[in-house]
């Protein structure tokens, strides 16, 4: 058995860790055998020199199964399946696609984060219902899954413990941006869900994390490499984050977008198109479906039928929220007491330079953290956003900004408005690239 220092001069020299070496090095970090600087020194070593696909995927694995990891063999009569995104503004797909694929034939047992940084937190928006609790425990996932088709949760203490404490190690270490560990940290949670299919949605451009063609593609492949080499089939979407995903940024905002996205009361074309796309290609790798077209068909149907919808009654009642949800969504559903419209300055055509930018925004509404214990406010947000792409004229409404107060309000216009443009720029198409 090599010893820390031994482990991380292999690394540091730009030479490939063996799987051994690097079991040993999660269940230092599980077991606490390595300290936070020895931790530290090889997650910069690896910064620095990289891992082979092959080290990715030893990596991956260890820290997969440095906890329990789920295991639906003989219990589910459809695939296993699961999306994740890498995170930008407004987008809520989780909470439409996973009742929609439920309603298809496929079991989605997500486990989902909260808000970090400008990108918004599934579990965030999930908790501005009220009652609703992220916080289950592993048997009664077990329990929901096969009786709903889906459940959203976070993440509990018990799967993949070493990813966390090598996450906090990053963080202060000036280590987050590195594609392997990335893809570690990501597939091991993933994983952990006991997962058939995976369907990434990296995203690209001036909301996203990765803000070149470049980056997106090289994390994307990592992980469809790493989670192939890890037995489950796995298709990554590289698309369009240079705009907020639908018509909301905020928590309860984009829950009362969810709820009519489900019942059809209103649905964004773009992030329909999203949803539609990720939700057939989960059911295409999974089986359930031949085809695009097929899948495609499937999940308009659970839509048009109400089942998706019903499912989703069913997961937020089983969660502890309220069983009217759908009927009574503003008794339930907190509203910010400040709106103001946002009216375009200029004529144009309506761009978004900077969709950072807006989701900072809604974190300084106080919608999103600036520190790990801050409390979130769920009204607060923007609503009835004008896409980008759209010809506006002055004075027509881009957007309602929901505040605390009004000086807040004013701030969250005045940032809004710095993110646009108004000029003759082509509009990215969703869906860059498919890789896998």
């Amino acid at each position: 058995m090599a010893i820390p220092q031994e482990i991380i001069k292999t690394k540091r020299n730009g030479q490939v860790l063996t799987e051994a070496e690097i079991k040993q090095f999660v269940q230092g970090l599980t077991y606490d055998n390595f300290s936070d600087s020895q931790a530290a020194a090889l997650a910069m070593a690896i910064y620095l020199n990289g891992m082979t696909v092959a080290e990715t995927v030893s990596l991956t694995l260890a820290m997969r199964d440095s906890g329990t990891v789920l295991n639906w063999q003989g219990q589910l009569n459809g695939p296993v399946v699961d999306k994740h995104s890498t995170g930008g503004v407004g987008d809520k797909v989780t909470l439409m696609l996973a009742p929609m694929v439920a309603a298809c034939g496929a079991y989605m047992p997500s486990i989902a984060g909260r808000g970090l940084g400008h990108t918004g937190g599934t579990v965030d928006k999930l908790e501005a219902i009220p009652g609703y609790s992220c916080t289950q425990s592993l048997n009664r996932i077990r329990q929901l899954l096969p009786e709903l088709g889906c459940v959203i949760v976070g993440q509990s203490s018990e799967l993949a413990p070493a990813d966390r404490r090598l996450y906090g190690i990053r963080d202060v270490t000036a280590t987050v941006e590195s594609i392997p560990l990335i893809t570690a940290s990501i597939l091991s949670k993933k994983l952990s869900e006991g997962l058939d299919v995976l369907v990434m949605d990296v995203k690209v451009g001036n909301g996203a994390i990765m803000a070149t063609a470049d980056d997106a593609a090289a994390l994307a492949n990592s992980i469809v490499n790493t989670a192939t080499g890890a037995g489950v089939a796995t298709r990554a979407l590289i698309t369009d984050m240079n705009q907020i995903l639908g018509a909301t940024a905020g928590n309860a905002l984009e829950v009362m977008e969810t709820l009519d996205y489900l019942t059809g009361k209103y649905r964004e074309p773009r992030l329909h198109q999203l949803t539609l796309e990720l939700g057939a290609n989960m059911l295409v790798l999974g089986k359930v479906y031949a085809d695009k077209a097929a899948a495609v068909a499937a999940l308009e149907h659970s839509l048009s039928s109400g089942k998706a919808a019903e499912i989703f009654a069913k997961m937020v009642s089983a969660m502890g929220g309220p069983a009217d949800l759908f009927e009574k969504p503003e008794q339930y559903l907190a509203a910010a007491p400040v709106s103001l419209v946002i009216e375009s300055p200029q004529a144009g055509e309506l761009h978004y330079a900077n969709t950072v930018g807006l989701g900072m925004a809604v974190v300084r509404l106080g919608g999103g953290r600036s520190h790990p214990a801050q409390k979130i406010d769920p009204a607060v947000g923007f609503s009835q956003i004008v896409s980008a792409g759209n010809q506006v004229s002055i004075g027509q409404p881009l957007a309602t900004v929901h505040a605390a107060t009004t000086a807040a309000a004013e701030m969250a216009k005045a940032e809004f408005l710095a993110a646009c443009r108004f000029d003759l720029t082509a509009v990215a198409p969703l869906v860059h690239q498919v890789i896998g």
